[in-house]
């Protein structure tokens, strides 16, 4: 086993055993701060299947993850308040999987258009369709607007309980774990090696009989549908969903993890989202000007870690995964 494959290891050892260990010793609220983490993780994680694998910069990936979460909070709230009686549940069963299919829905259709530019073209529409969704959201006042919408009932689930903190960290956490072998096992297949190929040079792909457009689609709808299961577990962890969810600055710090983990590495996003979370948490605990030596800290990684921390620790002689 290489290096990396054992700080993977190590790294998700240590992620699942010390929130519990803190929880059950008196101090809940790491557990909820893992609890975040591994949610927010989740979305990185899709989100590297487009921009690490694939080349493709999406600025509006917070979109998908405010839609899974709105996906949890409308049928809860019409359960409890009335109206639309078909969407009116408070039934996981029902409201992830309905998180999903719209997160794909909204993947495909807009996915069509912003794969047909490239370039700085494609950051800026995708940022403007995750906009338009934002300003949707505010102004439908039945919801809440921009003032957001309280979830009084978590999704019900068979053998879950998401109102014990131990059951949704557990949740979040598999869910986490699947979603980093479910991207290594897309970039390992056929499909992963021609949106890998594709990224470096679209031209010869085509000219090799491959239809770059409808692979890429498809990884988009892959990673639109991963961030809303993260946003449906978000939603049920903070209990309180808002347009700002969706926002494009929300967008900007997934794109952080990923770069600042290391972009196209199984444990790059994971480790960028733990860094980046507990780095926010600790210098806002000292200061309320906390957003500067954050961002000096991004920058610096940015500009003198080639390849993110992932990239400060690989091993001689190993290749990127």
């Amino acid at each position: 086993m290489t290096r990396r494959s054992w700080l993977t290891l190590a790294v998700m050892a240590l992620l699942a055993v010390l929130p519990p260990v803190f929880y059950l010793t008196g101090n809940p609220y790491y557990l909820d701060l893992a609890t975040r983490l591994a949610i927010l993780a989740i979305a990185a994680v899709s989100l590297n299947l487009i921009l690490g694998y694939g080349g493709l910069v999406s600025f509006g990936h917070a979109a998908f993850v405010g839609l899974g979460a709105y996906a949890v909070g409308i049928p809860a709230h019409h359960w409890l308040y009335g109206g639309l009686d078909f969407l009116a549940t408070t039934s996981g069963l029902v409201q992830i999987p309905l998180a999903v299919a719209v997160c794909a829905l909204f993947a495909l259709v807009t996915g069509a258009i912003c794969l047909r530019t490239k370039g700085v073209y494609f950051i800026m529409i995708t940022m403007a369709f995750a906009q338009m969704i934002y300003y949707l959201i505010v102004s439908i006042e039945e919801y809440g607007g921009d003032d957001g919408l309280v979830i009084d009932t978590r999704s019900e689930l068979p053998v879950v309980n998401l109102d014990n903190p131990l059951h949704l960290f557990g949740l979040s956490y598999v869910a986490l774990v699947v979603a980093m072998l479910l991207v290594r096992m897309i970039v390992r297949s056929r499909f992963g090696m021609v949106l890998q190929g594709a990224k470096g040079n679209p031209e010869r792909m085509v000219t090799l009989g491959f239809n770059v457009y409808a692979y890429r689609l498809t990884a988009y709808v892959i990673s639109g549908a991963m961030s809303g299961f993260a946003g449906a577990l978000l939603g049920n962890f903070t209990t309180f969903i808002s347009p700002e969810m969706m926002d494009w600055s929300r967008s900007g710090e997934l794109m952080f993890m990923v770069i600042l983990g290391g972009a196209a590495t199984t444990l790059g996003p994971v480790l960028g989202a733990i860094v980046f979370i507990v780095a926010e948490e600790a210098l806002s605990s000292f200061t309320i000007y906390w957003h500067l030596p954050f961002g000096l800290m991004l920058m610096a990684v940015v500009l003198f870690a080639r390849g993110g921390l992932m990239g400060m620790l690989r091993g001689r002689g190993e290749d990127r995964e």
